[in-house]
């Protein structure tokens, strides 16, 4: 489950800097970092991309992976992701190479 959770994070930038969905993709990251969001929330709002059960399987996996983890690691995530300033964090899409 973890090696599925790094191969996912992994891709997200690459996803990110082909210039295709940078926002949406920023939105699906905050809402698997954010503790508050549940696992049946999540799935509901990426209903449109999920296609078969092993995409629904992944997902799930992928989001209690995050629920997993304590309060400080989901913030140490969020500001590897894109901290509380728009320079912050290593995926913002201000730092993408590809601006749309």
């Amino acid at each position: 489950m973890k090696l599925l959770a790094v191969l996912l994070l992994a891709a997200l930038p690459l996803y990110c800097s082909a210039g295709a969905g940078c926002q949406l993709l920023e939105d699906v990251i905050s809402e698997a970092i954010d503790p508050k969001v549940t696992l049946e929330e999540y799935k509901a709002a990426l209903q449109e991309f999920l296609h078969s059960d092993a995409d629904r399987k992944a997902v799930e996996q992928f989001k209690q992976c995050f629920l997993n983890q304590s309060d400080e690691t989901l913030a140490n995530v969020q500001l590897m992701m894109g901290g509380d300033r728009m320079d912050d964090g290593v995926f913002n899409t201000k730092n993408s190479r590809v601006r749309q």
